[in-house]
């Protein structure tokens, strides 16, 4: 992109957390971070579960669309899904982290991940992370995983975080199964 920016004009930066795991990074978004998020929505398996319209994004437009609502949520909300970078060689994974737009159905840590990420439990790393700074600096009790009926891997990461599924809810006009990780059961469980 190129700046026109005037030098010395003042603009807002967006300056949130880091989180650092065993192998991930989860931090602010990047303009750089638009092209991963891209192509990892353009894989319509990826995109049925996390897309708004449940379709592939197969437009540089419309991938930027994405991370700016995205980015968006911080702005607005102080806080949102983390891009999570590979320590190891600074890749895209995907996104993970908390979501609460108006309508949603409740505080949620959501989680997608790129298809030549997945399998290497980063979704599980990043998501323990994620749950564990919310719990350090929101009041919730609750934090919910919306999760599609049909999505067992997104299942799977659920329960390896020790999530129960209080069964299906409500997201927009798509009918989802509501995971939710409890507060005291965190706690005591060391999650």
């Amino acid at each position: 992109m190129v700046s026109l920016i005037k030098p010395g004009a003042k603009l807002l930066q967006v300056d949130g957390p880091s989180i650092e795991t065993a192998r991930l990074i989860l931090r602010p978004w990047r303009a750089s971070d638009i092209a991963g998020n891209t192509a990892m929505l353009s894989d319509p398996g990826t995109a049925r579960f996390i897309t708004l319209d449940r379709k592939a994004v197969t437009t540089e437009q419309n991938g930027w669309r994405n991370a700016a609502v995205i980015s968006g949520h911080w702005a607005l909300h102080g806080f949102g899904m983390f891009a999570v970078e590979e320590k190891s060689s600074g890749r895209y994974v995907g996104r993970v982290g908390p979501w609460y737009p108006p309508g949603w159905p409740g505080f949620e840590v959501g989680w997608g991940i790129a298809r030549e990420c997945r399998g290497q439990g980063y979704a599980v790393e990043a998501a323990r992370a994620a749950i564990d700074w919310v719990f350090a600096n929101f009041t919730v009790d609750r934090i919910i995983h919306c999760i599609d009926p049909i999505n067992v891997a997104s299942q799977s990461v659920a329960r390896r975080l020790g999530a129960e599924n209080e069964g299906p809810g409500k997201l927009n006009d798509d009918v989802v199964d509501i995971w939710v990780t409890m507060r005291s059961r965190w706690l005591r469980d060391g999650s």
